[in-house]
């Protein structure tokens, strides 16, 4: 399977899954190319971008843990090839 080049948006609107998903994310490094973070504090979330390298599978099931987070919204977008 080919890897693919991507971004994935996550907002953490609980604070409560932080430490969940950073330990998804540090799970998942070696899909790691590059990652943002940003707390937004006057909103009370945290915004996180990260590019990614790496099969539609593990990708898949680095933002399905993610997604079933209490709080936690992700979307994907990825390269077609």
């Amino acid at each position: 399977m080919d890897n693919r080049i991507g971004v994935v948006a996550i907002i953490v609107e609980n604070e409560a899954s932080v430490q969940i998903v950073n330990s998804i994310l540090s799970n998942y490094s070696e899909l790691v190319v590059g990652r943002m973070g940003v707390p937004y504090k006057e909103k009370k979330v945290k915004v996180i971008s990260i590019i990614v390298d790496g099969t539609t599978d593990k990708i898949g099931a680095m933002t399905g843990k993610l997604g079933r987070l209490d709080g936690v919204s992700v979307k994907s977008a990825l390269t077609k090839k």
